[in-house]
């Protein structure tokens, strides 16, 4: 079963909405001893990525998260607070991954944030885009966004520079863009990782 951490991240209803849909048994995560109670962890985000760490450093879940041997998908805000900083408050964060969450102002010459639907080019095979072509579009919504690295890419999208749409790391995987917003493709993205 799947625990959702919930620190009052913006998007939690969408998520477990898509969830029920796709018949995905989930619960929630508010304290540290009951990540013990799901096999699966995905820690959701929407929001301000410095004030998230303040809430996950607030209950406790900091170094419960870092820790975790189980599999682990970070989305949006949850997959920047997987990085080591955050342009976002100037904010040291999880550091499970080491990058870093970077502004887009003043590094392109486009519409801050980048807003609706983008392609993205798998750079590695990862069973989380398993029955999901190559390309698809998925749903974005940021105005920061993680550097790309090719040794922790597994996916990346353009706008206005190349950017890290997916990463992942041992049992951490991550996606800036919404899955439970985007469409058939999010939902094969959900049921993927259901299957980890």
């Amino acid at each position: 079963m799947i625990g959702i951490v919930n620190y009052e991240a913006g998007n939690i209803f969408s998520i477990t909405a898509a969830l029920k849909r796709l018949n995905i048994d989930y619960g929630m995560i508010d304290t540290a001893d009951q990540f013990d109670q799901y096999d699966k962890i995905i820690i959701p985000g929407v929001g301000h990525a410095g004030a998230a760490m303040a809430k996950l450093e607030a209950r406790g879940l900091v170094d419960v998260i870092r820790n975790l041997k189980k599999p682990v998908l970070g989305i949006c805000v949850g997959m920047q607070l997987l990085t080591d900083f955050s342009e976002e408050g100037n904010s040291d964060l999880v550091g499970v991954i080491p990058l870093k969450t970077l502004h887009f102002q003043e590094r392109i010459g486009e519409k801050v944030p980048h807003m609706g639907w983008n392609s993205i080019a798998f750079e590695n095979t990862c069973p989380l885009f398993q029955d999901i072509p190559n390309n698809s579009y998925f749903y974005f919504v940021h105005s920061y966004f993680i550097e790309y690295d090719a040794t922790y890419t597994i996916a990346r999208c353009d706008y206005g520079l190349p950017f890290s749409a997916a990463i992942s790391k041992d049992n951490f995987w991550a996606v800036q863009f919404h899955p439970e917003k985007s469409g058939a493709v999010g939902e094969q993205l959900l049921l993927n990782f259901a299957k980890f």
